[in-house]
C-alpha cells in the first residue's frame, strides 16, 4: 500500500508501539489520527510529529467504550478524511501484577474483551464498509504470542488475542474479494511499559525497540499484497540477541 496521502487510524498511539507505528506512518507521508486514552501523551506524540514536518491530530478516547469508537471514527473522519488504513495498538493486559484464572475476577476478563476485542470489532465494522466502497484498504490486528501459548497469569490478555486473531481471520475471510485486506502482527517482547508492568525483571536489553518494529510493520503495509491477507507476521524476530 502506497501510505503517502492516505488516512491512517493508529489506536495506543500516545505511547509504546502504537506512538512508534503512528511516528513511522507520519514520517512516511501518511495523514496519521492518533488515539489514545491519554490525552497529555496523546496531545505530546501528535505535537512532536507535526513539529517533524508530519499531518497528525490526537482524538482522545477509549477504544473499549462503546460511544467513544463512534465518536472516533467520526472525529477521524472529519479531520482527516476516509480511513485506508486502521493499526488496532491499543491493548491492556487485565490486572496487574499478573494473577491465575482463579484469582482473575470476571470484570477484569470482560475489560480486557472490551478493549483487545470489542472495541477493535467496533472500529473496524465503521471502517470497513467505506473502505470496501473504495475498492482498497488495510486492517492490522495487533496479537501476541500470548495467543497460541497458555501462559499461567495471561488468561484475560491472552485469551481476548487468541479471540482477536480468529476474528481477523474471519474479516479476512468475509472481505476477501473487495480489496481490503487483513493482516496479524504478533510484536513480540518489545521495551514497553506494558511488558515492564506484566514482567518488572525482565532485562531490558534483551527486549525489541518498538521503533525497530514499527518499522518491519510498516514495511509490511508497504508490501501488503506480497501477502496472504491474515498473514500471521512475528514483526520482532532477529531485532534483539
Amino acid at each position: 500500500m502506497d501510505i503517502e496521502g492516505k488516512t491512517a487510524i493508529v489506536t495506543g498511539a500516545s505511547r509504546g508501539l502504537g506512538e512508534a507505528v503512528a511516528r513511522r506512518l507520519a514520517r512516511g507521508g501518511a495523514r496519521v489520527v492518533l488515539v489514545a486514552r491519554a490525552s497529555a501523551d496523546l496531545e505530546r506524540v501528535t505535537r512532536e510529529i507535526r513539529e517533524s514536518g508530519g499531518e497528525a491530530w490526537a482524538v482522545a478516547g477509549d477504544i473499549g467504550a462503546k460511544d467513544d469508537v463512534h465518536r472516533i471514527s467520526g472525529a477521524a473522519a472529519a479531520l482527516a478524511g476516509p480511513a485506508s488504513l486502521v493499526v488496532h495498538a491499543a491493548g491492556t493486559l487485565g490486572p496487574v501484577p499478573l494473577v491465575p484464572l482463579l484469582d482473575t475476577a470476571c470484570e477484569d476478563l470482560e475489560r480486557a474483551f472490551a478493549v483487545n476485542v470489542t472495541g477493535p470489532m467496533r472500529l473496524t465494522k465503521v471502517l470497513a464498509g467505506p473502505m470496501v466502497l473504495a475498492g482498497e484498504g488495510l486492517v492490522v490486528f495487533v496479537s501476541s504470542d500470548a495467543a497460541t501459548e497458555p501462559y499461567a497469569g495471561w488468561g484475560a490478555y491472552g485469551a481476548s488475542k487468541a479471540a482477536v486473531e480468529q476474528l481477523a481471520r474471519i474479516w479476512a475471510t468475509e472481505l476477501a474479494s473487495t480489496g481490503v485486506r487483513v493482516i496479524v502482527v504478533d510484536p513480540g517482547e518489545m521495551d514497553t511499559r506494558m511488558h515492564a508492568d506484566a514482567i518488572p525483571d525482565a532485562d531490558r536489553a534483551t527486549l525489541a525497540r518498538p521503533d525497530d518494529v514499527a518499522r518491519r510493520l510498516v514495511g509490511l503495509v508497504r508490501e501488503v499484497r506480497q501477502l496472504a491477507s491474515v498473514a500471521r507476521v512475528a514483526l520482532a524476530s532477529e531485532l534483539v540477541p
